[in-house]
Order: structure tokens, then C-alpha cells, then sequence
């Protein structure tokens, strides 16, 4: 039995679902084991990640830990034969996992519930913005073009013939943080609308006259995967990446992204006639940063 030397965040997620559902049936390492004919510490090196299991083996030990929820153990499944070799494998030479992982995780997503509160998020930024904040960062690439080239090639998700959903709430000052200069903010703001053109796209400003909410808290991305039967909240901390799995963890993200998109301006709609933007919404606080833009 060959151990991986390093494990991804998909594979680390499958361990551990296996791993929370013996426990909630309440079987010992040992005899989750027995039930699939695996030895003690093989099993802990599955519910480690670091080692496969046969999706025949799979389904028998969901189904002996007695789950029932046929969806959950098919996510489990196309987790465990997913070969993690998409296009983001091209670039383990430059980039570091936690990198990697996002790719992989956007990949098998259903819908993507994005916050951010001073950058734009990062499947609808413009290269040049890109490439102004790489520029800008404490901690520079070592090959910044790489770098941008592999933020694009995640945008590509978004133009797939069955794209995700993406809802995206985006806080006021990263209007105003000028990544670039003026004239490629502008372009980067009229690149929102763009994108907000898109059926599967939504747009929301989080201007500063909210009420009741922290005025930049964390930013946040919330993922449902595999026919949205699995969910994952990823958190970036100055330190570190931090991956959000278990349920009671996940409810308090969800909650607060329906707390920031009701206290947010309507969505961009470019469909929508401007005689209807008289009242404050999105689209006219983009479009009245875009003409400042101009000026500048």
C-alpha cells in the first residue's frame, strides 16, 4: 500500500467525511475496518487522505455507518475517483497547494457565494488588476505572469458550457482602492458589468452606508460541490488558507452571507432600461465611479 507523500484538500475532505461518519455511528476505527475487510490502519490512512479507497469499498461503509443520504455517498465516490489531474496540475511547479486546491475546488463546484471587502473577487478581476496587486503584495510571485496566467485560467470556469452559479458581494472601498491607476480601474469596474451580463452571474455592492453589519469583515467564499450535497467555506488568513467543512462551521458563513446580500444595493442588471436607475442600486454606483474614473 503506497501512502501519498502529500495530500490535496479534496482528498483530505473525503478522509475526513469518512472519519465524521464512523464517529457519529459510533465504531471504532477497528471495526469501521472489518466491515470492508481493511486492516485498522489502512482505514486511518483513508480517513487521513493519504491512501484511496475502491468506491465499492466506499459505498459498503457508508452504507454500514448507516448513512442513507444516497447524494452525500455519490459526492464521496466522485470525490474518491476523481483523479485530481485537471489543468491546474501544470502549474504545481510555481504555485503553492493551497493555490492548487482552489482551482480543484472552483472546478467541482455547483455555486459559488463569494464576499470580499477589498479586492475584487478574483474570477472577475481584469489581468492589469491582477497583475497591480501581485505587483503591490508583501509577499511578490517569483514568476508574476505565471501567476496572473493561472488567475485567468480559473475565470474559465464561468464560460463552461455548464458554468456555477456565482453570487458575489463585493464591498464599496474595493471600488475605490485604486489597483493600477485609474484608467485600469475603470476598465476593471466595466469588466463587472460585463460579466454581470451573464444569467448565471450576480453583482451586488455592499455600499458604506450599511447598517448593521461590521464594515469589513473577513472575506469569505462559500462552496457547494457535487449537486450541492457537500459544502466548504474557504477562509484567507495572512497565515493561511483555512478550509471550513463541518456543518455547524458552515451554517454561521451562510448566514452571514444572506445577512450581507440583504443589506446590499440591488444587483448589477445591464438589461435593465436606465430610467430604472434612478433609486441607488449597483449599477449606478458603478457607473458613477466609472465616470469619476474619467475624470481622473
Amino acid at each position: 500500500m503506497a501512502l501519498r507523500t502529500s495530500t490535496t484538500e479534496r482528498q483530505r475532505r473525503l478522509g475526513a467525511e469518512l472519519r465524521k461518519l464512523r464517529e457519529q455511528a459510533g465504531y471504532s476505527v477497528t471495526e469501521g475496518g472489518e466491515f470492508i475487510g481493511m486492516g485498522r490502519a489502512h482505514l486511518g490512512h483513508v480517513e487521513a487522505g493519504r491512501t484511496a479507497i475502491p468506491a465499492e469499498k466506499l459505498r459498503t461503509l457508508c452504507h454500514s455507518y448507516g448513512c442513507t443520504r444516497e447524494p452525500l455517498i455519490d459526492a464521496l465516490v466522485a470525490m474518491g475517483e476523481d483523479s485530481g489531474k485537471g489543468w491546474w496540475t501544470e502549474y504545481r511547479r510555481t504555485l503553492s497547494q493551497p493555490v492548487l486546491d482552489l482551482a480543484e475546488l472552483e472546478a467541482a463546484a455547483d455555486a459559488l457565494f463569494s464576499y470580499e471587502s477589498l479586492f475584487i473577487p478574483g474570477v472577475l478581476q481584469t489581468p492589469e488588476y491582477t497583475r497591480s496587486i501581485f505587483r503591490s503584495s508583501e509577499r511578490p510571485h517569483d514568476d508574476l505572469e505565471r501567476a496572473v496566467q493561472f488567475r485567468m485560467e480559473r475565470q474559465q470556469i464561468l464560460t463552461q458550457p455548464e458554468p456555477p452559479t456565482l453570487h458575489a458581494v463585493i464591498h464599496e472601498a474595493a471600488l475605490h482602492v485604486r489597483f493600477g491607476g485609474a484608467a485600469v480601474m475603470r476598465r476593471q469596474l466595466l469588466h463587472l458589468i460585463r460579466m454581470a451580463e451573464l444569467p448565471h452571474i450576480t453583482i451586488q455592492v455592499l455600499p458604506f452606508t450599511a447598517e448593521g453589519l461590521s464594515a469589513f469583515s473577513t472575506p469569505f467564499l462559500l462552496v457547494h460541490s457535487h449537486g450541492s450535497a457537500l459544502e466548504t467555506v474557504l477562509v484567507e488568513d495572512p497565515a493561511a488558507t483555512i478550509y471550513v467543512n463541518e456543518s455547524d462551521a458552515v451554517l454561521p458563513y451562510r448566514t452571514r452571507f444572506d445577512r450581507l446580500r440583504a443589506a446590499s444595493l440591488p444587483p448589477l442588471d445591464p438589461a435593465v432600461p436606465a430610467s430604472t436607475h434612478e433609486a441607488r442600486d449597483s449599477l449606478a454606483l458603478l457607473q458613477h465611479l466609472i465616470y469619476n474614473l474619467q475624470e481622473a
